[in-house]
């Protein structure tokens, strides 16, 4: 897919050969509907790929980085095989693209990151955040195992102390949180983080292009070895979506109320 036929992502050709790439759909928060996960599944593959491309800055158009997967989309995915199926595939492909990404992608994030934002913004490997940036893997109260990237990730970043606490319950951090647990490279105020992502992809884009490429493979070994745990992670939350506990976190975040999940209340 060649970069003009992207419809929720825009792209922009810095000097030095950076490649801006920004989540374009602000109405929503950039949330992602089905068009959009698969472009953020599939642009790794064609960045890797761009010889113009030295380095990825990836970040979100308006106040939000992205506020994860779109809640119609997540909707009609209940208890649709096929949908479920599919996703499974999307998934992988993009926790998996950005690891063999050949190019360093950095994340400007610029707000709130929930979900697939989330990946994006911490699978890169230079993550620039907002200090009163708010992140989350908020699967749990969705209904849904952690899956996506989570697994994989975050005991490696933070530790499984705080890993095992942000995923069982589903709580948000803020930026300047996420750099002192070690989750982002650096946590700037909102306005610098663009600005101190775009300076770092420059002096990327400046340096061996080899050493960085294949430190950045040699690195991404450690997420590698842990494929099988996000394999089993990706697979239980989709999983998950063939069950009822999903209809009601949907509808509970599209009503603003608390979730009365039927596997918390079986005994009722």
């Amino acid at each position: 897919m060649k970069f003009s036929e992207y419809e929720h992502l825009t792209f922009d050709r810095r000097d030095n050969g950076v490649l801006l790439v920004t989540m374009n759909r602000p109405d929503k928060y950039n949330a992602a509907n089905e068009r959009m996960h698969g472009e953020l599944a599939r642009v790794w593959a064609d960045v890797s790929a761009d010889p113009e491309t030295k380095v990825a800055v990836v970040t979100g158009a308006g106040k939000a980085f992205s506020a994860g997967g779109d809640l119609a989309m997540v909707q009609r995915m209940a208890g649709d095989h096929d949908r479920v199926a599919h996703m499974l595939k999307e998934m992988s492909d993009l926790v998996y693209n950005m690891i063999n990404c050949e190019k360093p992608i950095i994340s400007a994030i610029n707000g709130v990151a929930v979900g697939a934002g989330t990946v994006v913004a911490l699978m890169a490997d230079i993550s620039i955040c907002a200090l009163d940036a708010r992140l989350g893997d908020g699967h749990v109260k969705l209904g849904v195992a952690a899956g996506d990237h989570a697994a994989i990730l975050w005991p490696l970043l933070c530790g499984m102390a705080k890993a095992r606490y942000y995923l069982l319950t589903g709580e948000m951090i803020t930026g300047e949180e996420a750099e002192r647990l070690g989750m982002v490279s650096k946590a700037l105020p909102r306005d610098q983080v663009l600005d101190e992502a775009l300076r770092v992809a420059d002096a990327l884009a400046d340096g061996s292009q080899q050493a960085i490429r294949w430190t950045k493979r040699a690195l991404n070994n450690w997420l590698k070895m842990a494929g099988p745990i996000f394999d089993q992670s990706a697979a239980y939350e989709m999983l998950c979506f063939m069950g009822p506990d999903v209809i009601e976190g949907a509808a509970a975040l599209t009503e603003k109320r608390a979730p009365r999940f039927p596997s918390a209340h079986a005994a009722d």
